[in-house]
């Protein structure tokens, strides 16, 4: 029934401009304002969706993923930006002083938030 069907990912922010800034401008991204909120073009399609919402909450969970060739350089060009990337230092996970999390038993990834505090990832491609 759906499989044919075009599917997007949308969340919430406290304040548009302020994502709008920091999604075009410190990620680099093509950025579309509506009526609605903001469309995020990635990969040359309108891919996430981001409207405002008064009482918004951030997620407590990756609530969007970049697949890149090196994670170690996109920190290191996300981090001159501006962009601070969280630390974790669990028993059985731990990030290094960059914020990568390395040989875990997943992939190289390293997450930061936006300015509404979602979390965001930069992941390592595998292929």
């Amino acid at each position: 029934m759906l499989k044919d069907s075009k599917a997007f990912s949308s969340f919430s922010v406290n304040d548009l401009q302020k994502a709008r800034d920091f999604y075009s401008r410190t990620l680099g991204l093509d950025v579309r304002e509506d009526s609605m909120g903001l469309n995020l073009r990635i990969g040359g399609a309108d891919a996430v969706f981001i409207y405002p919402k008064p009482d918004h909450v951030p997620a407590t969970f990756t609530v969007l993923n970049f697949v890149v060739s090196n994670v170690d350089e996109s920190v290191a060009q996300l981090t001159s930006k501006g962009v601070r990337f969280e630390q974790y230092n669990l028993p059985e996970f731990k990030t290094d002083a960059k914020g990568i999390a390395r040989g875990n038993g997943g992939p190289t990834i390293a997450w930061f938030k936006d300015p509404a505090g979602n979390i965001i990832s930069v992941i390592e491609n595998r292929r």
